[in-house]
Formats: structure tokens, sequence, C-alpha cells
């Protein structure tokens, strides 16, 4: 009889066991989907595939643009003659896109293009070209 009660007691104990690693994963899962949805962080990448309905508002007559997302991102489009590199400050509520331009070719144009999210405050775009101030030249709302 005793070892019968044993064994019930530790069957039961398993079975509680079994059942609180569930739920802690189920938890866990829980977490972390749902602070991948709050989770709008600053990020700055450069695209190589812009979507149809984004280059259809491109003009290459214009140096500098932003192209919002619906309110998820911006689109930042940079026309130049010359290579490209890119780096991302922020100070407060500005973020600042630092474009460096090197090896001008007068007969090349090419368009850079650029996808930048920020947190869910508003923030000031800010851009540097060679370390000068540029405003946009155009800035489109989808």
């Amino acid at each position: 009889m005793e070892h019968k009660l044993l064994s019930t007691v530790s069957n039961y104990n398993a079975e509680g066991v079994k059942g609180l690693r569930k739920i802690f994963v189920l938890v866990f899962l829980l977490v972390l989907i749902l602070s991948a949805c709050n989770s709008s962080k600053l990020s700055f990448s450069e695209i190589e595939n812009v979507p149809n309905n984004v280059q259809d508002k491109v003009d290459s007559n214009l140096k500098l643009q932003s192209i919002t997302d619906g309110g998820k991102g911006y689109y930042i489009v940079f026309h130049s003659s010359g290579d490209v590199e890119t780096d991302l400050e922020t100070q407060g509520d500005t973020v600042t896109i630092k474009i460096n331009v090197t090896n001008l070719q007068d007969d090349v144009l090419k368009q850079n293009t650029y996808y930048l999210t920020t947190g869910p405050e508003p923030n000031k775009i800010d851009v540097l070209v060679n370390g000068e101030s540029i405003p946009f030249d155009n800035v489109t709302i989808q």
C-alpha cells in the first residue's frame, strides 16, 4: 500500500512540474512577442530593392528626399555622383544622418536609398553631407 501511495504522489508531482513548465514556456513566449511588438527602436540600413510604391515617388532631379512609410519609418533617398558612406547619431530627439561622399564622378549619378525607423517619440531628422547640414528637397507622406 505504501509503495502504491508513493507512486501516486510521484506521478502527481511529475504532472504538476510538467504543467508548470508548460505555463512558464507560454508566459515566456507571450512576453517575447509583446516586447517585439513594442520595440520600435532606432535603425538605419541601405535598401537595395526599393518597393515600387516608393520608387514611383522618387525624383532623380532632387538630391535628398524623405518618403514616409505610413508612419512606420522613412525612406531616405540621396542622389550622388560619388561613393557614399553613412553613419547615424542621436542626441535628444534629433536623429542625425551623416553622409560622406568621396570619389566624385561628374558623369555618374547614383540613387542611394536608406530605411530609417525611429522610436515612438517624434524625432527631428537632420542630414549632414560632408559635414554640412542640408535640407530635404522633398518630403512625401504616404
